[in-house]
């Protein structure tokens, strides 16, 4: 690619960030610095009314957690700022001035009111009212007027919107990364507004201006922008400006059934739809994040690059520098992506066996301070043992907890299966057979243990299973023999005299 690429990623700070917002932004990411391009963050903010305070800093804030950030934006000026549309208002008006008198646009008087009568005319004759060339000429407008009444309608300070003056019989050719070919018919389309009665642009002729100032090569952005590509192409070809190459996202899809995943379906089924948890300022009501549920970014990243793209091969879990290299925008589906939360929570396992010991091990030691643990034990051994079985590190201490503390109580069904007539017997055998052990790490526990149970024609399961029993209070957990060198010999044992004492 000859061009510099430029993309943006252009939020309205109306609430949180949802997941599928994340995904365009990290879809715009990869694109971006897999062609050593830019990657632009426009916060779109000319909705006034829907504004709500913090939705900026939380978008901000969920992009760099994901690990994300953007290049240009607010705080981070570039040559292209500024980065917020209500910062922007001054840009917009000239050039719908210009479409205007070059006979692209047009001012609309037409009030509500007469609309909205127009609208249930068309309904009771069982029309569809459209605003555009079909009856623009017979309507309140600069194409109907006078040029003397028009005069005298700004004179008088009436109020008017600017309206596109969309094409009477074309046929649009348009190019989609991801979809292809779209042909449109512009009859179809109507006169979208593009200056509002307040003085301000609606986001159709915004969009386009910030993204031609910004010098944007790729927009690429949710599947709900489609209806609105031939409008755009066409804004791009009436001020004589090149447009760039648009890439429109599949959905995605509720985990069960059809339609848009929602905040709905996250706090019905029981999983987040934000990156972090938010606090309504309204109503103070909290919204789950996958930060503090626990999941990794890393994981949480490569779940979003799999709701849609696929790399083609049967490589899953990817590093956020793997994924820059094998993004494709021609590998992504046209199709919806189904939101599956199991298979969020398997990308979460995976990626937490992926973190180094050291890293998994200093989390660990922050949770036993929490739980007022003070141990000589050797902490990398044991979240070694256990961390298969981890899907989140807060998992490390539940599942290492009998490390740290006897059992005192005893899987019931298990005691049944485990402890026989003559377990307790068998038990005082194996306690001496452990303290015969000279060396006590766990190649020599386990070549000990299974010599003596082998020359003694025991049953395996006639030790093992009560000796499970006693070190961990069921008949779950790691290696037995790893769990009984890293407790100890003396703690071993005094582990098993105590499941003597209550079951026998």
């Amino acid at each position: 690619m000859t061009k510099n690429i430029r993309v943006r990623f252009a939020p309205s700070p109306t609430g949180p960030l949802h997941i599928g917002g994340v995904r365009t932004a990290l879809f715009n990411y990869l694109f971006a610095k897999q062609n050593n391009g830019t990657f632009i963050l426009r916060i779109e903010d000319t909705d006034q009314k829907r504004y709500v305070p913090g939705a900026e800093d939380y978008i901000t804030e969920s992009l760099n957690w994901c690990n994300i950030p953007f290049d240009e934006g607010p705080g981070k000026e570039g040559k292209y700022g500024p980065y917020r549309q209500s910062e922007r208002k001054h840009l917009y008006k000239q050039y719908a001035d210009q479409l205007i008198n070059e006979g692209k646009a047009y001012y609309a008087f037409d009030t509500a009111e007469d609309l909205d009568t127009l609208r249930k005319q068309y309904e009771s004759e069982k029309k569809t009212f459209i605003y555009n060339w079909s009856n623009r000429e017979h309507l309140q407008n600069s194409l109907s007027l006078t040029q003397d009444q028009i005069n005298k309608k700004l004179a008088s300070g009436e109020p008017y919107v600017i309206r596109f003056k969309t094409p009477a019989d074309e046929i649009l050719s348009l190019h989609d990364e991801i979809r292809g070919s779209i042909t449109i018919q512009t009859k179809t389309l109507d006169d979208k507004i593009l200056f509002k009665s307040d003085g301000m642009p609606t986001y159709h002729l915004a969009n386009i201006v910030d993204d031609h100032l910004m010098e944007i090569t790729h927009v690429i952005r949710g599947e709900e922008w489609l209806p609105s590509l031939a409008l755009h192409v066409l804004l791009y070809q009436s001020l004589g400006w090149e447009a760039p190459t648009f890439a429109h996202l599949p959905l995605i899809l509720k985990p069960i059934g059809k339609g848009k995943l929602s905040k709905r379906d996250g706090d019905k089924l029981g999983f987040p739809v934000f990156p972090l948890e938010w606090v309504d300022p309204k109503n103070s009501e909290t919204s789950s994040g996958y930060k503090q549920d626990g999941y990794l970014p890393e994981a949480v990243v490569n779940m979003l690059a799999f709701l849609g793209w696929n790399p083609g091969t049967e490589q899953e879990i990817f590093s956020l520098e793997e994924l820059i290299q094998q993004f494709d925008l021609k590998k992504v589906n046209k199709a919806g992506a189904k939101f599956d939360p199991e298979k969020t929570k398997w990308f979460q396992q995976q990626h937490l066996q992926n973190l180094s010991l050291q890293v998994l091990t200093s989390n660990f030691k922050n949770q036993l301070e929490d739980h007022e643990i003070t141990t000589n034990l050797d902490l990398s051994r044991i979240v070694q043992s256990v961390k298969e079985r981890a899907t989140f590190s807060t998992d490390l201490w539940n599942l290492s907890e009998f490390y740290f503390q006897a059992p005192k109580n005893y899987d019931p069904k298990a005691s049944k299966k485990a402890w026989k007539e003559d377990t307790n017997s068998l038990m005082s055998s194996l306690i001496n057979e452990i303290n015969n052990i000279k060396q006590f790490d766990t190649e020599t526990v386990t070549t000990s243990i299974k010599q003596w149970i082998t020359s003694s024609e025991i049953g395996f399961g006639k030790i093992m299973m009560p000796l499970r029993l006693s070190l961990v209070g069921s008949l779950q957990g790691p290696d037995v023999f790893e769990i009984i060198s890293i407790l100890g010999k003396e703690e071993t044992v005094r582990r098993i005299q105590q499941l003597q004492t209550v079951l026998s």
